[in-house]
């Protein structure tokens, strides 16, 4: 499974146009997001779960996690960074 293709790559990959693979994008979207599967197969942890091993041995995530008390999937911060502080803030969540 390869992530992170833009839907152009998709499209030329699958030989399809990029509405037809958007609007099946979004349709399994929907699908996985919605009841009985999202109810049925995804267990979000408790706020006493511990971190999970990955994250805790993992130096690449950890940095990142270290100090997070929780977070909320799904959140958008708007950011309107100044021009010369642009480019860092590119592509960031």
């Amino acid at each position: 499974c390869v992530t992170g293709l833009s839907v152009c790559h998709l499209g030329e990959h699958f030989q399809c146009s990029n509405d037809t693979i958007s609007k099946y994008f979004k349709r399994i979207l929907i699908t996985f997001s919605s009841q009985p599967i999202y109810t049925t197969y995804v267990r979000l942890p408790s706020p006493q779960a511990p971190t999970p091993p990955t994250i805790l041995k993992t130096r690449k995530f950890y940095l990142y996690f270290a100090d997070v008390i929780s977070a909320i999937n799904g959140t958008h911060i708007a950011c309107h960074p100044t021009a010369s502080d642009c480019h860092p803030a590119r592509d960031r969540k």
